[in-house]
C-alpha cells in the first residue's frame, strides 16, 4: 500500500494539521513515527516532507537547463526514498498509523521550505539531526531554525535511548 502512494511535488496545502520534515536519516525516521503519534492523539491530517535543494550554490548562466534531466532524477530518488520511509516506519509501529497522510518532495533551501510550509499548522515536528554532517552538534541546522523561527509549536524528537545488553 504504501509504495504507491503518490508524492506531491508542491508544499502541502494550508490548514491545521502535522507537518514531519523527512530526509531519509534515522532521526527523521523518528520524527515520523512520532508524527503519526502526534496527528493520531489530534484527529489531523499528517503531511510529510522532504525539501531538495539540488544546487545549494546556484547554477552558472545556462547551466539549469543541462541539469533538468539530473534534477527529475533526483526528485524521483528522493520520492522514492520518502515512500520507503514511510514503510519502514509504518513496520515497525505496533498499530500502523490509520489517518490521512500525503507525501510532498519540493524543490528549494530546506530550511525555507520547512519554515514557509510550517505556517499555521498545528505542529511541526523534526528530527534533531538529520544527513548533515555534524554529528558531535546536538540540533542539526534545520532543527535550530525550526525552534527559532517556526510559527507553529516544534516538537524535536530525539534518538530513542539506546538498548543495553
Amino acid at each position: 500500500m504504501t509504495a504507491t502512494l503518490p508524492v506531491s511535488h508542491d508544499a502541502p496545502p494550508p490548514g491545521s494539521s502535522v507537518l514531519v520534515g523527512c530526509d531519509g536519516s534515522d532521526a527523521a525516521l523518528w520524527a515520523l513515527d512520532r508524527a503519526m503519534t502526534e496527528a493520531e492523539a489530534h484527529r489531523l491530517p499528517l503531511h510529510v516532507l522532504a525539501v531538495v535543494n539540488p544546487s545549494p550554490t546556484g547554477y552558472p548562466p545556462g547551466m539549469a537547463d543541462l541539469v533538468q534531466e539530473s534534477v527529475e532524477r533526483l526528485i524521483e530518488s528522493m520520492s522514492d526514498g520518502l515512500r520507503r520511509a514511510v514503510a519502514t516506519v509504518q513496520s515497525a509501529r505496533a498499530r500502523p498509523y490509520a489517518g490521512q497522510l500525503t507525501l510532498h518532495v519540493v524543490l528549494g533551501n530546506v530550511i525555507d521550505v520547512l519554515l514557509r510550509a510550517a505556517g499555521g499548522r498545528h505542529t511541526l515536528v523534526v528530527g534533531t539531526r538529520g544527513n548533515g554532517g555534524f554529528s558531535r552538534l546536538l540540533l542539526g541546522s534545520v532543527s535550530t531554525a525550526a525552534v527559532h523561527h517556526a510559527t507553529c509549536p516544534v516538537l524535536v524528537v530525539p534518538a530513542p535511548p539506546a538498548e543495553e545488553d
